[in-house]
């Protein structure tokens, strides 16, 4: 969360080195907590490299399968832990392939910088 100085006015939001490290660390304890993610990644803002003040993290999901429907799955994940606030939409292998290989302009198919698996080959991504 922005942090004030106390000799200052100024506020200083979490810059994207802090807020990757911090989601690499949260998706490192989630994974070895379940069994069922197949990816976790973010993207938006922080992803493209134009956050700012205020900015928030734009996580995606993908799970091999849930039983919730869409709008509630992110209710069970705990994010309050992350430097910054979190925008979660969690996905089932089946609707993120869906959404991959569908067509159409007005489809949702963000950059997402992908942390796990990790494309370096270890537990998370690095910058």
């Amino acid at each position: 969360m922005p942090v004030r100085s106390l000799h200052s006015p100024v506020l200083r939001w979490p810059d994207a080195s802090l807020v990757h490290a911090a989601f690499c660390a949260w998706a490192e304890r989630t994974v070895s907590r379940r069994g069922d993610i197949r990816r976790m990644g973010y993207f938006g803002s922080y992803a493209a490299g134009n956050w700012g003040v205020g900015s928030d993290l734009d996580v995606l999901i993908v799970l091999d399968h849930s039983d919730l429907p869409f709008d509630r799955r992110a209710v069970e994940w705990h994010t309050t832990e992350l430097p910054v606030p979190v925008d979660l939409l969690v996905y089932t292998d089946g609707e993120w392939s869906a959404l991959a290989h569908a067509d159409g302009p007005t489809l949702f198919r963000p950059t997402v910088r992908w942390v796990y698996p990790s494309p370096t080959g270890g537990p998370s991504a690095q910058l």
